[in-house]
């Protein structure tokens, strides 16, 4: 068991069950997965660039990414059907937590000119954050990275209102930005 995993059955389930007030214990909010996805943009039409998207994703998750392709084909976009155009992984249990844990720990901290993630959800209990670079992960070698490439993360919980999502995420670490009341 890793140790955001058990933070979160020792400490974090039962803070927020005196928080909400839970009647049943089935109801705390929890980690379910997490989906990180790059798209490909400029990057589909040459094969190197895909390669080494789908090289670094498998370094930063620990597993092998998807690629995801195009259902039907749009001639403004210059794309054809079936053409690669992004790539994905979804993350659960062990790997999930191990995952979360180095992002609020090592690599939120590299980020540029940080100061804390935005405290806006979907509004169903997800949450999702877009990085700019690669580059901030450090399993992924520097020299050996030809191009940027954002990425999307979405953390999926079991939250039923984003106020649950917001605190269990909170209290498992992720910084997000204070709130500031100007009235």
């Amino acid at each position: 068991m890793s140790r955001l995993q058990k933070r979160y059955k020792e400490d974090v389930k039962k803070a927020l069950q005196e928080r909400f007030q839970y009647k049943n214990a089935m109801l705390i909010p929890s980690l379910e997965k997490i989906v990180i996805s790059m798209g490909l943009a400029e990057a589909s039409k040459d094969k190197n660039a895909l390669q080494d998207c789908v090289k670094e994703l498998t370094n930063l998750s620990g597993q092998k990414p998807i690629m995801c392709r195009a259902r039907k084909s749009v001639a403004n976009f210059k794309l054809r059907q079936g053409q690669a155009i992004g790539v994905k992984v979804t993350l659960r249990k062990k790997r999930m937590f191990d995952f979360f844990d180095r992002f609020c720990n090592i690599v939120s901290p590299r980020i540029r000119d940080f100061r804390g993630f935005p405290l806006k959800c979907d509004g169903k209990g997800n949450y999702s954050l877009g990085i700019e670079e690669q580059q901030i992960f450090p399993e992924i070698n520097l020299d050996e990275v030809k191009r940027t490439q954002g990425m999307n993360i979405t953390f999926v919980t079991s939250a039923k209102t984003d106020e649950e999502c917001i605190e269990l995420l909170r209290s498992l670490g992720l910084p997000f930005k204070l709130e500031t009341n100007n009235s």
